[in-house]
């Protein structure tokens, strides 16, 4: 199933020149707007010396990467060109597939902003990587599954930031860190 959808995306790619450099663009950059768009949002909280939420999008990162790292080593799924025959529009080195480190980071990002930070800039920087996402299939370097593994080890890492922070204020009655 995971090569049939990433057929079904892949094998578009070469078709249009202008779609693809569109998304060699997405699934090479993209991922450095999220970034900024995140450490901006970050910066003005600071300004407002809300420092929690700010610790609380680094910790999901961290976790979100750290849980990768772990997937990565427990598995050896080789990527895409690797394997098959694919329309390869960007260079990338061999090694293992899974997760996703570019959707990983952007879709870690999106939900810890959209947790902690912003909704309104949560959904725009969701919607950002799942067309970074989209992109890493269309090129050639990842399977749809290691895409869909990297949100979810986002999903679960924000979670668990989220989880920790209700469970510290029920204990301290506040939102605040006493001290």
């Amino acid at each position: 199933m995971n090569y049939r959808l990433f057929e079904l995306v892949n094998d578009l790619a070469g078709r249009a020149d202008s779609v693809d450099d569109l998304m060699e663009f997405a699934a090479t950059w993209l991922i450095f707007p999220v970034f900024l768009v995140a450490a901006f949002l970050a910066a003005r909280a600071l300004r407002h010396r809300q420092v929690r939420p700010v610790a609380e999008v680094g910790a999901a990162l961290l976790l979100a990467f750290a849980g990768g790292q772990l997937l990565a080593h427990l598995n050896g799924q080789l990527r895409p060109f690797q394997s098959h025959q694919v329309h390869q529009l960007i260079p990338h080195d061999p090694g293992v597939s899974l997760p996703s480190d570019h959707a990983t980071a952007a879709f870690a990002l999106a939900f810890a902003v959209l947790v902690f930070l912003s909704r309104g800039w949560g959904v725009v920087l969701t919607v950002a990587a799942v067309f970074v996402g989209l992109a890493r299939v269309w090129v050639g370097v990842h399977y749809p599954g290691d895409i869909a593994a990297g949100a979810v080890l986002a999903l679960l890492a924000v979670g668990a930031v989220a989880a920790y922070r209700r469970v510290r204020i029920s204990r301290t009655g506040s939102a605040t860190v006493p001290g």
